[in-house]
Formats: C-alpha cells, sequence, structure tokens
C-alpha cells in the first residue's frame, strides 16, 4: 500500500479547502449582496413589518423570517448569507441557528426521504414543527 507524501497530503486538502470555500462563496456572497442592497431600498424594512409579529414569538426581529425561509426553501449556506448581513444579537443568532438546524433544505430532504421510504410531508411537517417548538423553547430559556 502506497503512502501519500506530506506534500501531496498538503495540496490535495489545500485543493479541497479551496473549492469548498468556492462552492460555499458562490451562494453566501450574492445573499449577502442582495440583503444588503435591499436593506437600502423600502422592500426589506416591508418584509421586516409582515415578519416581525410572528417572528417575535421567538425573540426574533422580522429579518430573520428571510434567513428561515431561505435556509429552509434552499440551504444553510443561504441562511448564513442572510444572517452575516443583519446585525443580529448572539442570543438571537443561536435561536435561528437552532431552528435552521432542525428545518433545513426542505425540498431536498423531502426528496431524500421519499427514497428511503419515509413521508415526505409527514417528516417535513415534524422538523417545521420541531424548528417552531425549538425557537419558542429557546426564547422562553434564553
Amino acid at each position: 500500500m502506497l503512502q501519500a507524501s506530506a506534500k501531496e497530503v498538503f495540496y490535495q486538502g489545500l485543493y479541497k479547502g479551496a473549492a469548498t470555500t468556492w462552492k460555499l462563496a458562490k451562494v453566501v456572497v450574492p445573499v449577502y449582496v442582495l440583503v444588503t442592497f435591499l436593506k437600502h431600498t423600502p422592500v426589506l424594512p416591508w418584509l421586516t413589518g409582515l415578519c416581525a409579529p410572528l417572528m417575535g414569538h421567538f425573540g426574533l426581529p422580522g429579518e430573520a423570517a428571510l434567513a428561515l425561509v431561505l435556509g429552509n426553501v434552499l440551504n444553510l449556506y443561504a441562511a448564513v448569507g442572510v444572517i452575516t448581513s443583519l446585525a443580529l444579537s448572539p442570543r438571537e443568532v443561536t435561536i435561528l441557528a437552532m431552528m435552521l438546524l432542525i428545518s433545513h433544505s426542505l425540498p431536498m430532504e423531502a426528496a431524500v426521504c421519499a427514497q428511503a421510504g419515509v413521508n415526505p410531508l409527514v417528516m417535513t411537517l415534524f422538523r417545521l414543527g420541531a424548528s417552531l417548538a425549538a425557537g419558542l423553547l429557546l426564547n422562553a430559556l434564553l
């Protein structure tokens, strides 16, 4: 069995790290720019106003709804792009992160559930319910 030299391992790690960074940047940077742009238009404040009452139950500002929607519909990287463009407290980031960790990438994971023989609708509703319950619980505890 051949062993890779330290130099080969280093370059392989460097390549994989750069590839991963590029993959993440292709999602995070455009979302960050879009949300930053929307902050300077009437659109984001309007959306924030619509979502603020619901998000208040979780101790989150209305802007956090955008992170939840993108994280649940697209992926966690889109949610990270939104979160980094908002001025959230550590408490708010903790609540939002827990909710997103429970329910994220719902369309993709519903397809995985279907392939695994699990009812995708039941699993999606369970994950959304668990996410909302965790948000309410953390808001009460933190």
